[in-house]
């Protein structure tokens, strides 16, 4: 969470660590994510939305707003229960895939698809800090969540944000646009992890609140553009 005027860790090249969390483990989310596969195999609740509905809302708007061709390539980076590519075939979009390291994730995606009979969504059990060579050429990537996790890992966190990008540039086509919403990290940071290879186009507006008389933001959510 941020609050405006914390810029101390804002500053230009400045590298923020976070303590190591089990929220940045495998193992964590493939046990989340068998518990949410079980209830929804009970009572057929798909489980969370991260950042909530209107995170979903937001991002479909802008890609709307853009007039993105609804044919366009779109990678759902860390997909969780596919919630997210569920609403965006449901707004028309057809060339549509998700990726996740849990493969309790992926079959829970696999489900809820299923029960919404939808059939131009690819699901694949993977993980993005080390795509396969047929992961390419998306012309939109989206992350909500994942990034702040990958931050979260025990192991090397700063290692693997660098090999994120690297990942982020493998699989996004050169003026492709990337969408990233995110709890941990601040504008300025962002953009200074994402420095190398990307330009920022727009940042979206996100809920506000008020603590101590400064107003921040509880999540940022910012598009990139993939440079030339």
């Amino acid at each position: 969470m941020s609050v405006a005027g914390e810029r101390p860790r804002d500053s230009p090249g400045l590298e923020r660590e976070f303590g190591p969390s089990a929220l940045g483990t495998q193992e964590h989310w493939d046990a989340a994510y068998e518990r949410e596969l079980q209830i929804f195999q009970e009572n057929g609740d798909a489980g969370e939305i991260w950042f909530g509905e209107e995170s979903m809302t937001r991002l479909i708007r802008w890609m709307e707003k853009q007039k993105i061709p609804l044919d366009s390539s779109v990678l759902d980076i860390g997909t969780g229960n596919g919630v997210l590519l569920v609403e965006l075939a449901k707004c028309g979009y057809t060339n549509l895939t998700g990726i996740d390291y849990s493969p309790s994730a992926i079959q829970l995606s696999q489900n809820i698809i299923a029960r919404e009979g939808l059939s131009n969504i690819k699901l694949q059990v993977k993980d993005f800090l080390t795509p396969s060579s047929e992961l390419s050429g998306f012309q939109i990537c989206i992350d909500k969540g994942t990034f702040d996790a990958v931050s979260l890992n025990p192991d090397s966190a700063a290692e693997k944000r660098k090999q994120y990008v690297k990942s982020l540039c493998t699989v996004l086509k050169r003026e492709g646009f990337f969408l990233i919403t995110s709890c941990n990290w601040t504008k300025e940071e962002l953009l200074n992890e994402f420095r190398e290879g990307f330009e920022i186009l727009e940042e979206l507006p996100t809920p506000k609140f008020c603590f101590g008389g400064r107003i921040g933001n509880s999540v940022t959510a910012l598009v990139f553009q993939r440079k030339k």
